[in-house]
């Protein structure tokens, strides 16, 4: 194999452009086989194969530095930068990260995993590099859907001031991880179909340069002229507008053309966009066919493009898709508003049965919001689907547009806690802290599917600020016998007895009965609560359990600043200061890429090790009480 061969940009750069068209296949053989047993971004990285190979070929890399927009395409990035030997453990725990990590390689100039970000952080390393009077070549890398976010404009405006060298890459595949929308996407759909300007100027410049003496100076003149010709052609010119220089659109499939055209941005001392047209899942059927399923994948069989392990159970998302239709069918002023994820999201059942009702925004978490804040204002009920992780960009307006104003939005919370492989950008570990830390608004978390679809109705019929956050994966079934009505603020007792209380939050329900089942084998006493709300903690029922336990666990899939945990420990530490308690909770730090099993392991949250810990801290101390008990004397408490 050609890839064999391959540990850096030298060893690109002695390719013929033949052997770089047969290593784009050996990539493409590679990416489909790794994701298709550890799962992975597949769509996005087939679609950048050639254009990763040209810029191998053209750029001193690590000297040259690039920017991967959101980075979910850095895959053949990776294998071309002597990373290939350990490829085949992408994405698990201790092997390679699906995304850019600096620590990872000097070949990753900067850590990305959100949307829209690689403009400004290209050009700040440009300012960098000029300041410091060093000289190198920077390249971000945008897809078209990432164009939909805001922060791209804003460096966009920023770049127009920049003097220097620096290139943007446009990879214009008509696809984020659904289908765009939106102006930007109408406005490139024209210049996609604009290749007149371009085809004129390759003409023009062949023919004049062939006439004697005076053929180039002609082709300097009209280079010259080169922005009326423009105008003529393509009506509105956004990017030299913009003051970026603009070049293509290019066939991103074609090395021989990219290559050419990355050679000519790289001559020029100002900044420039190229515009390069790609396929999502290039090379692949399934994927070329149906690029938004194989935007993010499980393990699957590549002769089918099917899952490996078929879905068998309703997953969370499912829940809430159900559950929206079922909601927007009996009430006509429910709204969803998704960015840009309608499928990821469930959303897109929804927007199906009622198109007028649906709106996606584009990768556009902020506007999204202040977007429902409006049409709350004005009267509806928008529910806004979307990862945890991605909401947090949205933080300034759902505390000055939604909360400030205590408008009904209702923000369903997917992907919460840990999500596993895709790491430390995505896992989402943070909702529960900063939604409690805003005023007027109300955090909750369901025990299973059922729960799910009562907080949902009981949420969109609140008239205040409110948020419920959910697990990815396979919806918990257990605990079906105890479905009490949703009552603001009260949590729900499932069993009680005395000694030890579990008082846990979403997803730790379940965990908390496999403890409270493993204590019991031990024949220890255990009662079991569901917080059910976050914000606000129902006081009332941590008095009565007060009342009858000397110790507390309370147990939650979230870092311990400003969590769940913390908010029930400053209550007791108040009002019961002989009540022990004990947090169970996520480390503050960044959690990294691996299997969500694994992970819960090693941080300590999953029911052996939480027993561990019970075994180790708190057993002795029920011991020494019942001891107490035994003589006739009275238990310590503290």
């Amino acid at each position: 194999m050609i890839l064999d061969k391959i540990n850096g940009p030298e060893d690109i750069r002695r390719l013929s452009l033949r052997q770089m068209e047969l290593l784009a296949g050996e990539i493409r053989q590679v990416l489909v086989d790794t994701t298709s047993r550890n799962g992975g971004h597949l769509a996005s990285n087939l679609g950048v194969v050639e254009l990763t190979i040209a810029m191998y070929r053209v750029f001193d890399f690590p000297r040259d530095k690039v920017v991967w927009d959101v980075g979910h395409q850095s895959y053949t990035h990776k294998l071309l930068s002597g990373r290939k030997q350990g490829f085949y453990e992408l994405r698990k725990y201790g092997g390679l990260s699906g995304f850019p990590k600096r620590r990872e390689s000097e070949y990753d100039t900067f850590d990305t995993g959100h949307s829209s970000t690689s403009i400004s952080a290209g050009l700040g390393i440009a300012q960098a590099r000029d300041l410091l009077g060093e000289d190198y070549n920077v390249i971000s890398v945008i897809g078209d859907g990432a164009l939909t976010g805001g922060m791209a404009y804003e460096a966009l405006n920023n770049v127009s001031q920049h003097k220097s060298k620096y290139i943007i890459i446009l990879n214009d595949n008509n696809m984020s991880i659904s289908h765009n929308v939106g102006g930007m996407h109408a406005y490139l759909t024209r210049l996609r179909s604009a290749g007149g300007y371009n085809n004129l100027k390759a003409f023009v410049k062949a023919d004049l340069n062939k006439i004697p003496v005076v053929g180039p100076h002609m082709v300097d003149s009209i280079s010259r002229t080169k922005n009326s010709i423009k105008q003529l052609v393509i009506s509105d010119m956004f990017f030299e507008n913009m003051g970026v220089t603009y070049l293509g659109p290019v066939d991103g499939h074609d090395i021989r053309e990219v290559s050419r055209i990355l050679k000519e941005a790289k001559k020029m001392n100002k900044p420039c966009l190229i515009h390069l047209l790609t396929c999502k899942g290039k090379g692949y059927k399934p994927a070329e066919d149906h690029p938004e399923k194989f935007h993010g994948v499980g393990p699957f069989d590549v002769s089918t493009g099917k899952p490996v392990k078929p879905k068998t159970k309703q997953n969370y998302t499912d829940v809430f898709a159900e559950t929206m239709c079922e909601l927007g069918a009996a009430d006509p002023k429910i709204v969803g508003v998704t960015a840009a994820m309608p499928d990821g999201t469930g959303l897109s059942a929804f927007g199906k049965k009622f198109p007028k009702r649906f709106f996606d925004v584009g990768i556009a978490e902020e506007h999204a919001v202040t977007n429902a804040a409006g049409m709350a204002a004005a009267g509806m009920k928008p529910v806004v689907a979307v990862y945890s992780s991605f909401l947090q960009r949205a933080f300034d307006q759902i505390m000055m547009d939604v909360c400030l104003q205590e408008l009904p939005v209702v923000f369903c919370i997917d992907r919460a806690g840990l999500v596993g492989s895709d790491g430390e950008t995505h896992q989402g570990i943070l909702d529960l802290t900063y939604m409690s830390a805003i005023p007027n608004m109300t955090v909750m978390a369901p025990k299973n599917k059922w729960e799910l679809k009562d907080m949902l109705r009981f949420a969109v019929n609140l008239n205040r600020p409110v948020s419920i956050r959910y697990p990815r994966g396979e919806a918990y079934e257990g605990l079906k016998e105890f479905r009490e009505p949703v009552v603001y603020g009260k949590g729900e007792c499932l069993y009680e007895e005395q000694d030890i209380a579990l008082l846990a939050v979403g997803s730790m329900v379940s965990t908390a009965e496999h403890i409270r089942e493993k204590l019991h084998e031990k024949k220890y006493h255990c009662s079991l609560y569901n917080g059910r709300f976050i914000k606000p903690i129902d006081t009332d029922l941590i008095d009565r359990i007060a009342e009858k336990h000397t110790v507390l666990i309370t147990l939650e899939e979230n870092i311990q600043r400003g969590g769940f945990g913390e908010q029930v420990l400053n209550y007791a530490v108040n009002h019961h200061p002989g009540l022990k308690v004990y947090s169970i909770h996520l480390p503050d730090a960044y959690v990294e890429h691996g299997s969500v099993t694994h992970l819960r392991s090693i941080l300590g949250i999953d029911s052996d090790s939480i027993m561990k810990r019970i075994r180790e801290k708190v057993l002795p101390d029920i011991d020494r009480m019942k001891q107490s008990r035994g003589n006739g004397t009275d238990g310590d408490s503290d």
